[in-house]
């Protein structure tokens, strides 16, 4: 263990940006969700209408889980964020404690260190350290803004605890994924596919499937803290013990594998080369994330359209009407939820696009960008195959995403006509994610160090749709998000001018990126 103080200084001082501005973000959208819904359901009775017919049905429940307290104004105000809100911090614990362990080793800098009095878990340690302390901030300040909104004490440190669980087990379980995987992106990728089986085991739990199944899934168990609806403490015991676990079973993985390899043993690759130039290399560094994220959209598209189909049986509650209709869409309550989950898929697809884009960022500072820049390939035609890939991959995932939730929408209703409203829905989407795409190559083209653009760009936009309304920002600050000048597709009036301008823009941007990668040194 000798040197962990020091790298938790060390990480402490290369995350002195990122962290404040993550904890702020989810701070922000706590405090955004209260205020919104203290606001749109001031009595014990409408509180009651919506909370029931969103337990009522099933695929609302899969994606955000169960109100345990239909009269509990704090129980429907953190619903979303209590599910969505966790997995966004479980992926953030995840690249936390990867960046600091394996991504470290990929790039020679735990090399560096080891070289010194540095112990073999130190670094293991001090990543998880870091990340567990960052979830204990942020369930603290969390729980402080939540009383500070007006809610319950209780029910506001329940809530925090609740976040606070989902963060440790993640934290622990990338300890495991880094030394399973000898890659930064491998290990991420394996503790992201674990986060995808804990919230298929949540939903199923919560649903259709026997009820125990929940309690096999860390999702699972930050839902049955409860807060603002019993307050269940002792189901920390229950995190906080199995997160001991995993961790120390990360531990003993550290001491039976060499520096920089992983467990897994990696494949060797064909004698003779088939790639096909820049562009091909490129698509073979891609391909594997696109299939994953393509995957993914195909899952959420399918869960959209089936909320759609159930949406019909909600409109004799007018609480639950203004609820989805305030989440976006012009004219009927199916409209609002199409759009409102367009609106999240938008957002999730333009972080697919900045990752694409980061790739050159990590072929330049890994040190595979600069042999191949030396032959005949020029940096246009080496950083154009990334770029292609990004923009046509955002597209690829909204296409994919709408026509399945339209197809199961149309086969719902019995009208396939229907197919082609609900695609166009996603398809608007597609210019402001390519907007986030533009920024991320703006950034990483004019500077190493401006490659964050995109990832700030990313957790700022969002946040500018979310907070505007509640904290009365000036419109023009709010049109600087791209997202703000998306149409609210189907059926509400469709114009040619936003779009074209998104467009515009992330070609601006694009242009930017690539003129100023021409002219800089390479890293």
């Amino acid at each position: 263990m000798n040197g962990v103080g020091g790298l938790v200084r060390l990480a402490l001082r290369r995350d002195r940006i990122l962290l404040p501005a993550w904890l702020s973000m989810f701070v922000l959208l706590v405090i955004a969700s209260a205020a919104a819904t203290r606001d749109m359901f001031p009595t014990t009775e409408s509180v009651a209408a919506a909370a029931t017919t969103m337990n009522g049905t099933p695929a609302l429940v899969a994606v955000y889980g169960r109100i345990y307290d239909p009269t509990s104004v704090g129980a429907l105000a953190m619903l979303k964020a209590l599910g969505t809100g966790a997995v966004i911090l479980a992926v953030f614990s995840i690249v936390l404690v990867v960046r600091h362990t394996r991504s470290d080793e990929e790039t020679g800098r735990r090399e560096l260190l080891g070289a010194g009095v540095v112990g073999r878990h130190a670094p293991l340690t001090a990543a998880l350290v870091v990340a567990a302390g960052t979830n204990v901030v942020l369930a603290l300040v969390t729980s402080l803004s939540l009383m500070g909104a007006g809610l319950p004490v209780e029910g506001s440190l329940a809530f925090g605890a609740a976040w606070l669980s989902v963060g440790l087990v993640f934290t622990a379980a990338a300890g495991v994924t880094a030394q399973i995987a000898s890659t930064t992106r491998g290990a991420i990728g394996v503790a992201v596919a674990v986060l995808g089986v804990a919230f298929l085991l949540r939903a199923l739990g919560d649903t259709t499937g026997p009820r125990w199944l929940s309690w096999l899934s860390p999702l699972g168990w930050g839902q049955q803290f409860r807060p603002f609806a019993g307050n269940r403490w002792w189901v920390l015991a229950v995190a906080a013990g199995f997160t001991v676990l995993v961790a120390t079973a990360a531990h003993v993985l550290v001491a039976r594998r060499d520096l920089g390899a992983g467990l897994l043993p990696d494949r060797p690759g064909p004698a003779t080369g088939t790639l096909s130039g820049a562009f091909g290399l490129a698509w073979r560094l891609q391909r594997g994330p696109l299939l994953g994220w393509t995957t993914g959209f195909v899952v959420y598209g399918i869960l959209v359209g089936s909320i759609a189909g159930g949406i019909g049986d909600m409109t004799g509650s007018p609480e639950a009407e203004e609820f989805f209709k305030r989440l976006g869409g012009d004219n009927t309550l199916t409209d609002a939820v199409f759009a409102a989950m367009f609106g999240i898929l938008s957002v999730i697809a333009s972080a697919y696009g900045v990752q694409a884009v980061m790739r050159l960022h990590h072929e330049e500072t890994s040190l595979r960008a600069e042999p191949l820049l030396a032959s005949s390939v020029s940096r246009l035609r080496w950083a154009a195959g990334h770029v292609a890939i990004a923009l046509g991959g955002v597209a690829v995932l909204l296409l994919s995403a709408g026509l399945l939730a339209g197809s199961v929408h149309a086969a719902q209703a019995g009208d396939f006509s229907l197919v082609g409203e609900v695609l166009a829905g996603a398809l608007v989407q597609i210019p402001a994610a390519w907007v986030l795409v533009g920024v991320a190559v703006a950034g990483y083209g004019l500077a190493p160090r401006l490659a964050v653009a995109g990832w700030t760009a990313l957790a700022v936009f969002p946040l500018l749709g979310e907070l505007g309304p509640v904290f009365g920002f000036d419109q023009w600050l709010m049109d600087l998000s791209p997202y703000a000048h998306v149409p609210k597709v189907p059926r509400s009036s469709v114009t040619a001018a936003p779009l074209l301008w998104l467009l515009l823009a992330g070609a601006a941007a694009t242009g930017v990126g690539l003129v100023g990668l021409r002219r800089r040194d390479v890293a």
